[in-house]
């Protein structure tokens, strides 16, 4: 028995020096990890953050009322609303998303012919209130605004994707 007491010590004792050097060893490299609120890593361009609704370069909303995206959406968390203009063309009164539905599976904006529907690189967006979930056409067009440097380059950075 004493030989076996001591065959379990000497384990013990060089399985924690290895972990000890391991240790030792890893204290000298830098991190794997980033700091997340202070350091922000970078996005895939096709990151889905939060929704945003594009503008034309001359400030006419993109959004043709084609209700495709309203069709597609599996968690069927968008609703439009639309009326003829003068010109016969058709453009939105109301589009809404609720965000507590959204699985941002990014299908509303594939199902999009004019790229007016997009998921932005916004992913901090917390809010105090269930109601502060629930986008309305203003506060999409907001984001849009705010975000549209960003969307147009990700957008072009993945078109021989799309």
């Amino acid at each position: 028995m004493p030989v076996l007491d001591m065959a379990a010590k000497h384990l013990f004792m060089t399985e924690i020096a290895r972990t000890m050097w391991l240790v030792f060893e890893q204290m000298f490299k830098p991190p794997y990890t980033l700091m997340y609120p202070f350091e922000k890593g970078p996005l895939s361009p096709r990151f889905r953050g939060e929704h945003a609704l594009r503008r034309y370069p001359t400030g006419e909303e993109r959004c043709i009322a084609c209700k495709l995206c309203e069709a597609i959406c599996p968690a069927q968390a968008i609703t439009i609303e639309a009326e003829p203009r003068e010109d016969g063309s058709r453009r939105t009164t109301r589009y809404d998303i609720d965000m507590t539905k959204c699985i941002y599976c990014g299908f509303c904006q594939e199902a999009c012919p004019v790229d007016a529907i997009v998921e932005s690189p916004n992913m901090e967006f917390s809010t105090e209130t269930h109601e502060e979930l629930l986008y309305n056409k203003e506060k999409l067009l907001a984001n849009g605004d705010k975000w549209e440097p960003e969307l147009a380059r990700n957008l072009k950075a993945d078109h021989l994707y799309r």
